[in-house]
């Protein structure tokens, strides 16, 4: 992560007034204990602005993931979905970055040292569609990511310019003073 510092940390009211936007019905909250059951089921972490989001209320609709009553494999495939984006990229796409050290000439080979590489990013967590916050606990302010294979976008500058822009009509704006919070191995395809 850079020295960027985080905008201020999302809250429950603040979320519930940008909920308003989103034109999607919310199911009550997430208490702790079931953030906490959703991250040791899955095996992930919620940064604080996407667990505070989630307590405020959760919007239901196809877009978004149901952690409570969805249904667990289509879970997991939106978990996996950024990384299983990079593997295509290194199979159809001949990507391979340079830290990775030299790429194996058998395909197979080359696709899981990737997948050995990949399983020490930051895990990105679905919000909406393929939009996804880092799962780092205890962050605010990271940037929404718009990942499709290596075709990452920022969305949001932070989970609260996410959803100002993508539901409230806002436009994203310039990137703020102090520069945009990098997500190690994500932003580098930002740039």
């Amino acid at each position: 992560m850079s020295t960027v510092q985080p905008a201020d940390a999302l809250t429950v009211e603040e979320a519930r007034l940008l909920q308003h936007d989103l034109g999607e019905p919310l199911r009550p909250g997430l208490t702790a204990a079931e953030l906490d059951d959703v991250e040791e089921q899955f095996g992930f972490t919620f940064s604080a602005d996407h667990r505070v989001f989630l307590t405020a209320g959760v919007p239901v609709g196809q877009r978004w993931p149901d952690w409570l009553h969805g249904n667990p494999d289509q879970l997991r495939k939106r978990l996996d979905w950024p990384v299983d984006g990079v593997l295509y990229d290194v199979e159809h796409n001949d990507l391979w970055l340079p830290e990775w050290g030299t790429r194996p000439r058998v395909l197979s080979n080359a696709l899981a040292a990737a997948r050995r590489q990949l399983a020490t990013v930051p895990q990105l967590v679905p919000v909406c569609g393929h939009r996804y916050l880092p799962g780092l606990r205890g962050e605010p302010g990271l940037p929404v990511l718009s990942v499709y294979q290596t075709d990452v976008v920022y969305y949001g500058w932070d989970l609260r310019s996410y959803l100002r822009h993508e539901f409230g009509g806002e436009p994203l704006g310039p990137e703020p003073a102090g520069g945009v919070r990098r997500v190690e191995f994500w932003s580098r395809f930002v740039e």
